[in-house]
């Protein structure tokens, strides 16, 4: 199994995507600073996940999730309801 997901900065507002086969282990590695993109920004909490069966499904969500219109989707779908 593996996750897209999507990770909220809980001192600032601010979301980043990745994916990964253990997202705990993985959240582990944002929270401790091991991971360049995220580090000035930490802690994070999972904002968001989906499971996939495959990693090449999980790597081309995270690209499209990265896009333009992936990005104002989720504004509007995912992260304006909460």
């Amino acid at each position: 199994m593996y996750y897209v997901y999507i990770l909220k900065s809980t001192v600032e507002d601010w979301y980043y995507v990745g994916h990964s086969s253990d997202l705990r282990e993985r959240l582990k590695d944002h929270n401790a600073g091991k991971v360049i993109a995220t580090k000035s920004r930490r802690p994070y909490m999972v904002d968001s996940y989906i499971a996939v069966q495959e990693e090449e499904t999980a790597i081309a969500l995270e690209k499209y999730f990265k896009t333009g219109s992936a990005i104002a989707w989720m504004n509007k779908r995912l992260l304006s309801e909460k």
